[in-house]
């Protein structure tokens, strides 16, 4: 393992979000999670807007062809509109579409970003890596292979998939550690990461580096890609490390529903089965 200094420059700009836009965004989201028709006063309630700007925004969305009106029932679904925007992703290598995520997500944290994809055979690949500028950093080859058990990501994995305890430990035993952390801390970690959807490893897989991980499943609920924070040990503390594993978790969802098509109610029924 090879460390060095980056050099990379970026420019930063300051960034203005604009309140309606993102409530826009909020209602179609909404819609799509739903999978049903809703009427403005639902879609007001559950999105936290008050009804008279609900309404303008759906009235401007239908008119815009993004959401279909039943005037019926006075209700809203998603619409054809949608597919104009869509239509260019599909048959689109998905990690492309994740690149531009991790990218910012390694400069806003000043952390190295690892991308995984998780083989049917249980290992798991570096397919990409994001760095933040002018950092010390740990350099991990492309295609790079591991357990899927292996350090913060196999922790996420073994939660993710609902293994008992005996079949973590078979998993578990397959990983070769720099400094082993022991069965039992590494169940109460899978335990935990059920919960939060993310993981640590101190050290353990490799002396020297903190990483935490999370995951991206499909819509059937396999785990298809693993993201982890690659830092040297004590360049980010522990409340660091947490709001890079949240964002990552975030990042996880957001993957989810827009590459695989994962909705809302299909993680909620996987998180409960685990």
């Amino acid at each position: 393992m090879q460390f060095y200094q980056g050099n990379i420059v970026t420019i930063e700009a300051s960034q203005k979000l604009v309140p309606a836009v993102q409530n826009a965004i909020r209602i179609l989201r909404l819609l799509a999670a739903a999978g049903r028709p809703m009427g403005a006063t639902q879609i007001a309630r559950e999105t936290g807007l008050n009804v008279s700007s609900a309404f303008n925004i759906l009235r401007t969305l239908h008119n815009e062809g993004l959401l279909g009106f039943d005037p019926d029932t006075k209700t809203y679904t998603v619409g054809m509109g949608l597919m104009e925007f869509a239509a260019p992703l599909l048959g689109a290598n998905p990690f492309d579409l994740i690149r531009p995520t991790m990218t910012a997500l390694a400069q806003e944290y000043e952390v190295v970003i690892g991308l995984w994809q998780i083989t049917s055979n249980q290992r798991v690949v570096l397919i990409d890596r994001f760095t933040a500028p002018n950092i010390v950093q740990a350099a991990i080859a492309r295609n790079s292979r591991l357990p899927v058990f292996a350090g913060a990501i196999g922790r996420c994995y073994a939660a993710a998939v609902g293994l008992d305890k005996a079949a973590t430990q078979e998993g578990y035993a397959t990983v070769r550690w720099q400094d082993e952390p022991g069965f039992d801390n590494y169940w109460r970690d899978v335990v935990a990461a059920r919960e939060t959807g993310t993981a640590q490893d101190r050290g353990q897989l490799f002396r020297g580096l903190d990483v935490v991980a999370a995951l991206a499943r499909d819509a059937g609920g396999v785990p298809q890609i693993g993201m982890s924070s690659i830092s040297i040990a004590g360049q980010h503390d522990d409340d660091s490390l947490k709001r890079v594993a949240a964002a990552l978790a975030e990042a996880g969802q957001q993957i989810e529903r827009g590459v695989f098509c994962r909705s809302a109610k299909g993680a909620q029924k996987s998180t409960s089965a685990d």
